[in-house]
């Protein structure tokens, strides 16, 4: 396979030593590698230059779907040749079932899918299954149970140019593959039928295929835009044979559907049988009339909603045994990369017990089968074991990846006594710091392409503390540059973002009470010097991309917990790494162990990278980077009809076009919808972009 990186910028500063040692690393076997980049380093440049040396299938794993979508964005960009797709859980809105005994209140299941997203998730499991050369970013959606991949290949229909066959067998076969018949509307996992025309859109793609019959013949295949009816290039529709996968990811043979619905009765007696016993007339009841209801459904349409719940009869397997996932369509020997580990880790390892404990109520109460409980996230010793070579990537990894990356953790023999916990054999040095000189697997990225340095840490008393503040504050803005405040409560973040106001300055607050949407409106206004200073909490760490911040303050920073430990310290320190002139003020009356930790790390990665400069005489440039319109990722709410969910006036020429082509995508997606309506209105903006940018 080829992995053909795109790029016009060249490794730099230590990043072509850090992509050696971790593609050395995997092409020698290292299971687990760690990547320690800072801030504004490079990492994902990085990752992609070690995908295109190793050249395996790789999955790379975030915590949250903006960040994934903004990482998939950037590897779309450099392998542009590649397979890279995009695995989000496909729900804009999902109220999970849910059942609550003291109130006798059943909260039933509510769910709004996004149809795009559905769209790339069935792209990206296609993609593994006909490409090797495929790269997916994924949310921890990715560890969630999915239809078994030998099901989703072997019901495939392959269609070849002067192949002999009935329509209507076609026809049957995509009826059992979750196609839609539609005669007026074309959309993905529809298909219709005009004389001798079958026009069919695949569910994971954007275009759809036109197949022409003469009597029982396949005369041609052509592959086009449902929207225009314009031809569209694909390879597949070019080489005269297409290759039709299941609309939905949730498929079973039809005889395997009957064994499976056998499956599904025998237990539903063993549990009506339980109730029973046990009194509960009302839970045998419920459990019967729930559960036969979807078995007419699976006979009738071979579907059901809530078809998941079913998911062990589907795939035979075993009680307890876990379900397929996204990590069973990828080959055995493919790379993952978890994103901001520090993060995802322990968010991939909470997934089990909270799925566990809300499914365990409705199969207590008669709202859902045992094997409903089998329908879950992995556990994560089972995400291990279906892993092969790991590389963690976060600016403060945790002492979990270091201690798996690091040399001192060796295999254990049959005959040896119990070996301590990993986390405990993490080299230190005098001081108690991780020495990273013995840990031979993990990799340190702190060179910045600017040369920029970690910010210089102040530490101040908290005497007269808001007073002094101010005059930073002040100092800051006289020079156009910004300031962050982060407090440790909701209240004091907004009490404080009054009374700066009182005193004159542009500010405002920022907290998850604040819609997403409006965070970023706030972010963006900041930058633009609408406001000099946001006050906020623990948003104030991964994904802020701010160069024209020159200045964090901690309040409370000797208020030892999450929000003021070493790592927290450490990330929101690097708010202030992209500004020549980072500068960092911690307001405390002691100073703490993870202070302390914080402050040493800082210091050290700060002395490595003046050494570097001085070598090569580089001086420290803030980074130059352009605002761009936050809008474009999603719409706000319009305060009056008719008016842009935008403000045209912030938007800058150059921008214009950008924002023209988003809106026209997204005019073009709503028309495929039938949300006609919606269609009509984005159409009446581009319409006004267009006619304002003329005056």
């Amino acid at each position: 396979m080829n992995f053909k990186l795109t790029s016009k910028f060249k490794p730099t500063g230590d990043q072509p030593q850090a992509i050696a040692d971790l593609s050395g690393g995997v092409k020698k076997g290292a299971k687990e590698q760690t990547l320690l980049g800072v801030t504004g380093s490079g990492k994902t440049f990085s990752m992609a230059n070690i995908i295109q040396e190793v050249k395996k299938p790789t999955l790379i794993i975030s915590h949250n779907k903006t960040l994934a979508a903004q990482l998939a964005s950037e590897f779309q960009e450099f392998f542009p040749k590649n397979a890279v797709h995009y695995f989000v859980s496909y729900y804009d809105y999902y109220q999970p079932e849910a059942y609550i005994p003291k109130s006798d209140t059943y909260v039933e299941k509510e769910t709004q899918i996004n149809e795009e997203i559905d769209r790339l998730r069935l792209a990206s499991t296609t993609a593994l299954l006909t490409r090797s050369d495929v790269i997916i970013v994924a949310s921890v959606s990715c560890i969630y149970g999915l239809g078994k991949p030998e099901s989703y290949q072997n019901m495939r229909i392959e269609i070849k140019k002067g192949e002999k066959i009935n329509r209507n067998d076609i026809l049957r076969l995509l009826n059992s593959l979750q196609y839609e018949r539609s005669e007026y509307d074309l959309k993905r996992g529809t298909y219709r039928v005009k004389g001798d025309v079958l026009e069919v859109q695949p569910g994971y793609e954007e275009f759809a295929y036109r197949i022409d019959f003469f009597g029982d013949e396949i005369e041609s295949i052509q592959a086009f835009d449902p929207l225009t009816g314009d031809s569209v290039f694909d390879e597949q529709a070019k080489q005269g044979e297409v290759h039709i996968y299941p609309a939905k990811h949730y498929v079973v043979e039809r005889e395997q559907l009957k064994s499976a619905m056998q499956n599904i009765r025998d237990e539903l007696q063993e549990r009506i049988q339980f109730f029973k016993k046990q009194n509960k007339l009302i839970e045998a009841q419920r459990i019967e009339e729930r559960t036969m209801f979807d078995l007419e459904m699976m006979d009738q349409v071979g579907y059901a909603n809530g078809i998941e719940n079913y998911s062990r009869h589907m795939d035979f397997r075993k009680p307890g045994k876990p379900p397929a996932t996204l990590l069973d369509y990828f080959p055995d020997d493919f790379l993952l990369f978890i994103d901001e580990s520090h993060i995802t880790v322990p968010q991939i390892g909470g997934m089990y017990n909270g799925d566990k404990a809300r499914k365990q109520v409705l199969v207590d109460y008669g709202f859902r089968l045992p094997s409903a409980l089998d329908n879950r996230p992995l556990q994560f010793d089972e995400f291990k074991k279906r892993t092969n070579q790991t590389i963690y990537v976060s600016a403060t990894p945790s002492q979990y990846e270091l201690a798996l990356s690091s040399k001192s953790v060796l295999p254990q023999k049959p005959d040896e006594p119990k070996a301590k916990s990993p986390i405990n054999l993490v080299p230190k040095n005098s001081k108690g710091h991780i020495d990273y000189s013995k840990n031979n697997r993990v990799t340190e990225q702190l060179i910045r392409p600017t040369g920029l340095l970690d910010p210089v840490v102040e530490i101040k008393p908290t005497k007269n503390q808001i007073d002094d503040l101010l005059e930073q504050i002040k100092t800051r803005t006289d020079k156009h540059q910004r300031v962050l405040v982060t407090t440790l409560t909701k209240r004091l973040a907004e009490e404080l973002a009054e009374y700066l106001a009182e005193m004159g300055i542009k500010v405002h607050y920022l907290h998850s009470e604040v819609g997403t949407m409006e965070r970023l409106d706030i972010l963006r206004d900041l930058r633009l010097g609408t406001y000099d200073v946001v006050v906020g909490i623990n948003l104030l760490r991964e994904g802020l991309d701010l160069p024209e911040v020159s200045l964090v303050v901690i309040l409370d920073a000797d208020k030892e917990g999450f929000l003021r430990s070493d790592t927290s310290l450490v990330q929101t320190m690097g708010r202030a790494a992209r500004h020549s002139e980072g500068h960092v003020i911690m307001y405390a009356d002691k100073i703490t162990g993870s202070m302390k930790r914080a402050i040493a790390e800082t210091s050290r990665r700060r002395s490595i990278q003046e050494a570097y400069n001085r070598k090569h005489n580089i001086t420290p440039k803030t980074i130059q980077k352009k605002i761009k319109d936050v809008y474009l990722k999603g719409q706000r709410k319009k305060e009056k009809e008719g008016e842009l969910p935008f403000d045209l006036k912030k938007v800058s020429d150059e921008e214009i076009p950008i924002l023209i082509k988003e809106l026209e995508n997204k005019m073009e997606l709503a028309a495929r919808n039938l949300e006609f309506e919606k269609a009509t209105e984005i159409r009446d903006q581009i319409s006004e972009v267009r006619k304002k940018t003329k005056k």
